[in-house]
């Protein structure tokens, strides 16, 4: 895969993720993806990905704003780095309970890819921030 090439599937898994469209996110994963949670273990395989999907849409409503995309020059690994504008809007087990508070949060990835798809996702954000802002 090209860098071009990488940028372009970011930029289709993003377009995906803030349209609310997650078989479009999922078309985007190899079936065995990695899936780092901030602050939480690995995840295998595209059913863990669309169980994960499932729960933050129930605890969650998010928007990425300032996005931007960036791939090595062989189309092997990216990152991107992103604001998210969300609201809490059911408790989250172990979290601070929801209330429909508002945050803003700078956040990260990373990726690798595989055959044209994403293999890995490791998403990065502060979460004392995130916290803070929800006032747990």
């Amino acid at each position: 895969m090209s860098q071009n090439e990488a940028l372009a599937l970011l930029g289709r898994y993003y377009a995906a993720f803030n349209a609310g469209d997650n078989e479009a996110m999922l078309a985007c994963l190899t079936e065995d993806i990695a899936h780092d949670i901030n602050q939480g273990a690995r995840q295998i395989g595209k059913e863990a990905f669309r169980a994960f999907l499932a729960h933050m849409d129930r605890c969650y409503r998010e928007r990425l704003e300032d996005i931007v995309l960036m791939a090595d020059g062989h189309g092997e690994r990216g990152a991107s780095e992103f604001t998210v504008h969300g609201a809490y809007l059911a408790t989250d087990k172990g979290l601070p309970e929801a209330k429909g508070q508002t945050y803003v949060l700078p956040a990260g990835a990373f990726f690798t890819f595989r055959d044209g798809l994403i293999a890995r996702v490791s998403v990065y954000y502060n979460l004392a921030d995130w916290m803070r802002q929800v006032g747990g």
